[in-house]
């Protein structure tokens, strides 16, 4: 019973073998959280430093946690053979080249996949494996830009703010990859083949897009900045300044929500204009705005604590672990000086994969790998 429980706690990913390529944004991120699920992911660096790497030398990165790290030169052939040898062992393959490098580097799928039927061969790019654009080069906000994500997202009379890359690099990005390895392994073990998962962040941004292109088909959505229920343009979902120069949110959007909210800013219904006009949400914004400059964000934190107001602080990086919520959930955690993410999700029985990092040698991984087997068998 007790070997039972043992097996049951371990994590969901357990023996899936993963080979990461070394790549900025979304494939790093896609690399740990495979390796927060389980998977024992092997990252194959540069040997010398070079652009892909945005940690200063010698610091700790915590997005590579999970990993054991070797280095290796794609361009030399001795290199690139003992690399394809343990291709051959992987279930998994991660790469974020621009099409065709892979290629030119002998380590495309077309060869991976010729050496390893079962392999999973996860592709990363912004603008996918074909098209006009696909070869040329871009970041998470040109991705945004084109999907219209971007023009969406800011004040009405001003240019459109540059976002954190979280909805293009991670979101439309490393999820999406994820999801698509996972999705293949679990194809591969009803058909026993493995196949190529091409993620480009312009196809991610887009699903993640498709319920305001929903609203906008019915009606519910304008091409203008800030004039739309979730854009900023409503002052009961919106962001307000406190009498400290601090903020604080607010997203009371259903009706006993925005009750709430009005009772904690000591507002009765009929002192205020009906919201459901739109033509007094400017008047609204400048009644919300004067109630919450009166006092000091952490006041109002402690006013609508525990309500269903939907007023939350907005807090800085350095204040968010302290947070009660997420200090329950130990979501994020300081460790020497940063702050680390817990993995996520989480799960009833299985554990979250190890944290630690460690360089390696490739032969040390090819020798265990090939003890293991098949990896066709293990998905």
């Amino acid at each position: 019973m007790v070997e039972a429980e043992r097996v049951m706690a371990e994590p969901p990913l357990t023996g899936v073998r993963v080979l990461e390529l070394a790549a900025i944004g979304p494939v790093p991120l896609a690399g740990m959280l495979l390796a927060d699920l389980g998977a024992d992911v092997v990252r194959i660096d540069r040997v010398t430093r070079g652009e892909l790497d945005v940690i200063p030398d010698g610091a700790a990165d915590p997005v590579l946690r999970g990993r054991r790290i070797v280095r290796a030169d794609l361009t030399d052939q001795a290199a690139r053979d003992r690399v394809l040898r343990l291709v051959e062992h992987a279930d998994v393959l991660i790469e974020g080249m621009r099409p065709g490098v892979a290629e030119r580097l002998g380590v495309g799928p077309d060869r991976c996949c010729a050496a390893n039927p079962g392999l999973v061969y996860g592709r990363m790019t912004g603008w996918g494996q074909n098209g006009p654009d696909a070869t040329t080069a871009g970041h998470d906000i040109n991705y945004l830009a084109v999907t219209g994500a971007l023009h969406a997202i800011g004040r009405r009379d001003e240019p459109p703010p540059v976002p954190l890359n979280l909805i293009g690099d991670y979101a439309g990005g490393s999820t999406f990859l994820v999801m698509g390895i996972l999705a293949a392994l679990l194809d591969r073990g009803r058909t026993g083949v493995g196949q190529v998962v091409d993620a480009a962040m312009i196809d991610g941004i887009s699903a993640l897009l498709q319920p305001v292109f929903s609203w906008r088909t019915a009606g519910l959505w304008s091409d203008r900045r800030e004039s739309n229920l979730l854009d900023g343009a409503a002052p009961y979902y919106t962001t307000y300044g406190c009498a400290d120069g601090r903020y604080v949110a607010v997203g009371a959007i259903e009706n006993r929500f925005y009750s709430e909210l009005l009772t904690g800013l000591g507002l009765l219904p009929e002192q205020v204009p009906d919201r459901a006009d739109r033509a007094n949400w400017t008047s609204l914004r400048v009644t919300f705005a004067a109630a919450f400059a009166a006092r000091t964000r952490d006041e109002w934190t402690a006013v609508f604590g525990g309500t269903d107001a939907c007023v939350t602080p907005v807090l800085t990086f350095e204040e968010a672990p302290d947070h009660p919520q997420l200090a329950a959930r130990q979501t994020l955690r300081r460790t020497g000086g940063g702050i680390e993410s817990a993995p996520a999700p989480r799960f009833s029985r299985s554990a979250a994969g190890t944290a630690a990092t460690t360089d390696a040698d490739l032969d040390d991984i090819l020798r265990e790998w090939s003890r293991a087997g098949d990896p066709a068998a293990g998905a």
